[in-house]
């Protein structure tokens, strides 16, 4: 039995996907096998002996302690690109809000409580329209930092709606790149991309790499009157520059889904609850696809959206038992493994090896179930970090 403990409010869809025969699943869970949170802060949270793996039902990692997990072997999960509709279409409406006179049109309607007379009140609008005149998206330039799974629909989206689309990843993965249009033209880098954008819409990481990314310096290369739109993170943004560039009014509108007080009452400014991925839908989304990838790496050992271990995965062969095993990613760890199941006669069936960055993960499928002393052995390997047997 497997035990799987919840923070925060996860989608029921999620939880249905763990088999009751085989899956224990609660926020009071014991002994866990895993985590499945949303928004909860594990910094600080002790860590339990039997965890294996934390799944995150959301794209961003900020609120668990990655470095911390892989020093014990526990996979950390994400759910990339289950949340990406959602906040496209935010994406979508931040633009809309920022270019037509929307938000100060139906302010200035609901100002009008005084009026009882609808032809009155039809002509007095009439009249008075011209003040929330804006213009259209279609024809304007879109720039987007970061092609990843969400950069890449937003890309799609403006290019539907009949703008110019420009990109910056110097991060671009080949599937990001496969999924991009062709009609995207990829810029050089951030200033090009700044000058050369009406509106341009952040979908990059938060990383110490993108901390402040867009700061006094880039903001100097922004076209006059630019749309900034931020439904990524807000440490990828500088504030106080930015409110400083709207003061000097060459950044015309900042849209974000991370408020701060300094930015409340502004006109040039608009600011939502940090709503870009709470629907319905990307919370089953999420919950559902972080459900999957907890199972199969439980029941099977594989790793699929990890951010600290490798992609990997292979099919069981009937009757095998898979012994799977993660390690600092240092040569000849793999091949004391394999000396050892080849002294205690342990025939492999299969195996894979992947790594990435300092880490490297394995998965040996094996003729029959070794003993307590093969698990021993390999424990004790210098470099392993953490060893499991998965049965047949």
């Amino acid at each position: 039995m497997f035990k799987v403990r919840t923070y925060n409010k996860i989608s029921i869809k999620g939880l249905e996907r763990f088999p009751r025969q085989s899956y224990e699943v609660g926020s009071d869970i014991g002994h866990p096998d895993a985590f499945l949170l949303r928004s909860q802060k594990l910094q600080g949270v002790e860590i339990p002996e039997t965890l294996l793996a934390v799944a995150r039902a959301g794209a961003g990692v900020n609120n668990v302690p990655v470095a911390e997990y892989s020093k014990h072997g526990i996979v950390v999960f994400n759910t990339p690109g289950a949340n990406a509709n959602a906040v496209k279409e935010l994406v979508m409406a931040g633009m809309l809000l920022a270019t037509r006179g929307i938000l100060p049109g139906m302010a200035y309607v609901q100002s009008l409580t005084s009026m009882t007379d609808a032809a009155e009140m039809a002509q007095l609008l009439e009249k008075e329209k011209a003040r929330f005149a804006g213009g259209e998206i279609k024809g304007k330039t879109l720039g987007i930092v970061g092609l990843g799974a969400i950069g890449s629909m937003v890309a799609e989206m403006g290019l539907a709606m009949g703008m110019n689309v420009v990109g910056f990843d110097p991060a671009l993965s080949i599937d990001a790149a496969w999924r991009l249009s062709n009609a995207v033209t990829r810029m050089e880098n951030l200033s090009a991309l700044l000058a050369r954008s009406d509106y341009v819409s952040l979908h990059v990481p938060a990383l110490d790499a993108t901390r402040h990314l867009i700061n006094e310096d880039a903001l100097a290369s922004i076209r006059k009157g630019a749309v900034l739109l931020n439904f990524a993170r807000e440490t990828i943004v500088d504030p106080a520059a930015v409110l400083r560039s709207l003061d000097r009014d060459k950044l015309g509108t900042y849209v974000c889904d991370f408020p701060e007080p300094a930015m409340l009452g502004r006109t040039d400014v608009i600011a939502m609850p940090h709503i870009g991925a709470s629907t319905e839908e990307s919370e089953e989304n999420c919950a559902v696809m972080a459900a999957n990838q907890i199972m199969d790496y439980l029941e099977n050992g594989n790793i699929a959206n990890s951010v600290n271990f490798p992609a990997v995965s292979m099919p069981r062969s009937a009757g095998t038992t898979r012994i799977t095993f993660a390690n600092d990613n240092v040569s000849g760890v793999l091949g004391h493994v394999l000396s050892i199941l080849a002294e205690h006669k342990v025939n492999v069936i299969d195996m894979v090896n992947k790594s990435r960055a300092e880490l490297a993960f394995n998965i040996i499928d094996v003729e029959r179930c070794p003993d307590a002393e093969v698990i021993s052995a390999i424990q004790a390997t210098p470099h392993v970090i953490r060893v499991r047997v998965i049965g047949a």
